[in-house]
């Protein structure tokens, strides 16, 4: 109790974490609730499981005591699971302040956010995209007295990638005062994470677990070499073998496409496993019951996409099993992260293709961690090969039946109307440059056909001088 006191925090916030069983602050916690509380912006960096959520809503629910009013505290994050559960942790240690809390994410009811907003809750956790158009569309609520903006996950909301969260961010930061603290936190850091001391201000402090892995010694860090076509058959063997020695394990299953999830998941299905899948073309409401049914136990095998590799803090789960290779090393990081948390044992294994094993030495250079081989008993995996592959092929099969491909194109065409575009004039856009991309390879092609050609040509020629002169030469030793 003294060790959390000592970090500056209140009596009734300390008694709350000792309620809670959080008797010992963690690395991340003692480096950085400290700053916080003196008033500097903050960057924090460590392991996946190692209480970088309580770092940041520890003292902020300190400051919130101190002088509450309207929205104080300002949470962004990329995915809508880990608003929930940031959420929740605001709600459990800031009980005896009856604090008021606010979810802003999509897939649900806008009027019904719009009226929560309104009533100024003291702390809005919310993921970028959705709040930027409340933003955009109501002048019911202001962020102009925030006193903290929280970016969780700071890696991925602040990359540029497939999803940009750029402009929604800019449109955020416009809304909210100059005068506040910034905390970003992260369990990978990048090089924008690095650039970012440019536009931190308030006598920035920047700390990052200092050790030698980026992953917990408590994991146990596996792969299986296996062909493509033999990987289903080594899945379903391995969570046969898992749920037969161990039936109170829960087992998250990390797969890279929707379809492959819901492919995964119906297959497993077949096979009496009690399995639940949670990726992006489900409905939101869908997303939080499966999620709420698999930390309940009801189901003790998840098959999910990237959406729920980041932050997600569930206890049981024992075994993380990446189906892919992910293609980068903080994807790994990020997935593996979701079992050994906080001093819990865990197993990873990584289903390893002939192709993968470049992605596998990139994941070991980055972890410092060298992945240790799964024993499998391949008779057994042999045995039910062809009835997985058939099982596979039915479900592939019943899936198509369901036009899953066409309503990913209806979400597509939903996003692109949300974003302000035209869905049929980008589709002709998108048309037109693939054509020229076609014309332009044609093009490439036609120019390496002709200095082929030319290169056939000029060798053939000199191949013929070669042999005249030869015969000349014959000809002239031959004569008298």
């Amino acid at each position: 109790m003294s060790e959390f006191s000592s970090l500056g925090l209140s009596d009734w916030l300390v008694k709350q974490c000792v309620q809670l069983g959080i008797s010992k602050p963690t690395a991340v916690q003692q480096n950085c609730v400290p700053p916080i509380l003196q008033g500097r912006d903050v960057l924090g960096c460590a392991k996946t499981g190692s209480g970088k959520t309580a770092a940041f809503v520890l003292p902020v629910l300190q400051k919130l005591s101190e002088d509450p009013f309207g929205i104080y505290c300002l949470v962004l994050t990329p995915t809508r699971e880990l608003a929930y559960q940031i959420a929740e942790q605001f709600r459990v240690l800031g009980k005896p302040l009856g604090l008021k809390d606010c979810i802003i994410v999509g897939g649900m009811d806008m009027v019904a956010q719009a009226l929560e907003l309104s009533a100024q809750p003291h702390v809005v956790v919310a993921t970028p995209g959705r709040l930027a158009d409340h933003i955009r569309s109501s002048s019911t609520f202001s962020l102009s007295r925030v006193q903290f903006l929280i970016l969780d996950e700071a890696d991925r909301l602040l990359e540029q990638g497939c999803t940009d969260f750029t402009a929604d961010l800019e449109v955020i930061l416009g809304a909210l005062p100059s005068k506040r603290q910034t905390l970003l936190f992260s369990a990978t850091l990048t090089d924008t994470l690095h650039q970012l001391k440019n536009i931190a201000l308030n006598k920035p402090f920047f700390w990052e677990s200092q050790s030698e892995t980026r992953t917990v010694e408590e994991l146990d860090q596996r792969y299986i070499l296996t062909p493509e076509k033999v990987k289903d058959a080594y899945l379903v063997h391995l969570i046969q073998t898992f749920t037969d020695q161990h039936h109170d394990w829960s087992i998250i299953i990390f797969t890279n496409t929707c379809k492959s999830c819901q492919v995964l998941t119906m297959m497993l299905r077949e096979f009496n496993f009690p399995t639940i899948s949670l990726h992006s073309m489900m409905k939101q409401k869908q997303r939080f019951a499966n999620l709420a049914k698999f930390k309940a136990s009801v189901y003790r095998i998840l098959i999910a996409t990237d959406v729920a590799a980041r932050g997600l803090d569930i206890p049981t789960v024992q075994v993380v099993i990446n189906h892919n290779t992910p293609g980068l090393p903080k994807i790994y990081i990020h997935r593996v992260g979701r079992t050994a948390r906080a001093g819990r044992n865990g197993v990873s294994i990584t289903l390893v293709t002939q192709y993968d094993i470049h992605l596998v030495h990139s994941i070991e250079e980055q972890t410092q961690t060298k992945l240790k081989e799964f024993s499998v008993d391949e008779k057994e995996v042999h045995k039910i090969l062809t009835q997985v592959n058939v099982k596979r092929r039915e479900c592939e099969i019943k899936l198509e039946a369901t036009d899953f491909d066409e309503k990913k194109e209806i979400n597509k065409r939903k996003q692109l109307i949300l974003e302000g575009k035209d869905p049929d004039l980008e589709a002709k856009r998108k048309a037109e440059l693939e054509k020229i991309r076609s014309q332009k390879k044609k093009f490439k092609e036609k120019i390496q056909e002709k200095m082929d050609k030319q290169k056939k040509a000029q060798i053939k020629k000199s191949i013929r001088k070669r042999k005249d002169k030869q015969k000349k030469a014959k000809a002239a030793a031959a004569a008298p």
